[in-house]
């Protein structure tokens, strides 16, 4: 192989690899950092395993409104399977959730949502 093939082959290499890292990094940042976090309160009307491929927790909680008005539905994700357990056996029940917001993912893979609940508490009538 000649010298000037071998530096565009490392050439190119390294530029992949580096592209690879770069998105990498990217991706950690983006499941790590939170934008925001704050906590939800209402009755939680569903959650269900979704998805193709990528297979993700989501649910729905049917927020607590003024009496007359058009509820409002808090659509969310879950990353792990305890929490999502948990939520499963609070269905129906009024429920605090705790959430972090992630912006920037890059595909439903992580979610179908920005909104990834970390915990809830069930909250007595």
């Amino acid at each position: 192989m000649s010298e000037p093939r071998k530096s565009v082959t490392f050439y190119a290499l390294s530029v992949s690899i580096a592209v690879v890292a770069l998105c990498g990094a990217y991706l950690a940042l983006a499941l790590n950092w939170s934008y925001s976090s704050g906590e939800r309160a209402g009755f939680l009307q569903k959650m269900s395993l979704k998805g193709w491929v990528c297979k993700t927790w989501e649910g729905e909680l049917s927020l607590i409104a003024i009496p007359g008005a058009a509820p409002e539905k808090f659509l969310f994700s879950v990353r792990d399977g305890v929490v999502a357990k948990r939520l499963e056996a609070s269905m129906g029940k009024r429920v605090t959730l705790q959430y972090e917001q992630h912006k920037g993912l890059p595909s439903s893979c992580f979610g179908e949502t920005e909104y990834f609940v970390v915990d809830l508490k069930e909250v007595s009538s």
